[in-house]
C-alpha cells in the first residue's frame, strides 16, 4: 500500500470517528434539553469545536438526529430480524426480543428517548417517514409473537394480546428515561427480572 494511500485511509477513519462522537454528543444534547430547544452552536460547544466547523460533518441539524434515529433502528431490527428467524417457540422468541429491547436501551439510550419525545413531531417531515413504518412494523410484530402464543396454548387466551403489547411498549422503553449502563443492573438482568414479573402475569396455567 503507498503512503498516500495509507494516509488518506487513516484521515477517512479519523473523519468517521471524530463523526461518530459529534454524534453520540448531539444525541446527549438532544435527549436531555430536547431536539428544537437545541443549536447547531450548543452541540459544536460541547463538541469543543466552532460552530461552522460542525457543517464539514453535517449539512444540518436535522441530518444529525436522522442519522442517529435511522442508525438506531437499523441496529435494532436487525437484532429482531435474528431472533424473529432463529425458529423459537412464541415463550422463547418474546424473551428474546425483551431482552434484545434492553440491549438496544444499553447501546442506545439517548437516541431511544430522542425516538419517544420527538418523532410525533419529526413524522410531519416526509424525511421520517420510516418512523411511521417502524412503528407500524414494532406492532406487528409483538401481536403476531402474543397471537401465536395464544394459540399454542404458551400464553393466557383470555387477555387481550393488543393490551399485552400496549403494556409491554410502555413499560419496557419507559426504561430509557432511568436506566444508566453503569448502574447496578446490567441490560440483561433487568431483561430477566422484566420477564419473571410480565411471564408469571401472561403465561396459562
Amino acid at each position: 500500500m503507498s503512503p498516500r494511500r495509507r494516509d488518506s485511509e487513516g484521515t477517512a477513519a479519523a473523519r468517521a470517528e471524530r463523526r461518530a462522537e459529534l454524534l453520540a454528543t448531539a444525541a446527549e444534547i438532544f435527549a436531555s434539553r430536547g431536539y428544537a430547544a437545541t443549536t447547531v452552536r450548543e452541540v459544536a460547544d460541547a463538541a469543543g469545536m466552532l460552530g461552522g466547523s460542525l457543517y464539514y460533518h453535517f449539512d444540518s441539524k436535522e441530518s444529525m438526529i436522522d442519522e442517529i434515529l435511522s442508525t438506531f433502528l437499523t441496529d435494532m431490527w436487525a437484532a429482531y430480524d435474528r431472533v424473529l428467524g432463529s425458529g423459537l417457540g412464541a415463550r422463547e422468541t418474546f424473551q428474546a426480543l425483551i431482552t434484545e429491547s434492553f440491549r438496544t436501551i444499553d447501546q442506545y439510550r439517548p437516541a431511544v428517548v430522542i425516538y419517544q419525545n420527538e418523532s410525533k413531531h419529526l413524522v410531519t417531515n416526509p424525511r421520517f417517514s420510516y418512523l411511521l413504518d417502524s412503528q407500524r412494523r414494532f406492532r406487528e410484530m409483538w401481536l403476531s409473537v402474543l397471537d401465536r402464543g395464544v394459540l399454542d396454548g404458551a400464553f393466557r387466551a383470555d387477555l387481550d394480546t393488543g393490551l399485552i403489547y400496549r403494556f409491554i411498549r410502555d413499560t419496557v422503553w419507559v426504561a430509557a428515561s432511568w436506566y444508566r449502563s453503569d448502574g447496578p443492573l446490567s441490560a440483561d438482568e433487568i431483561a430477566r427480572q422484566y420477564l419473571v414479573m410480565i411471564l408469571e402475569g401472561i403465561l396459562s396455567t
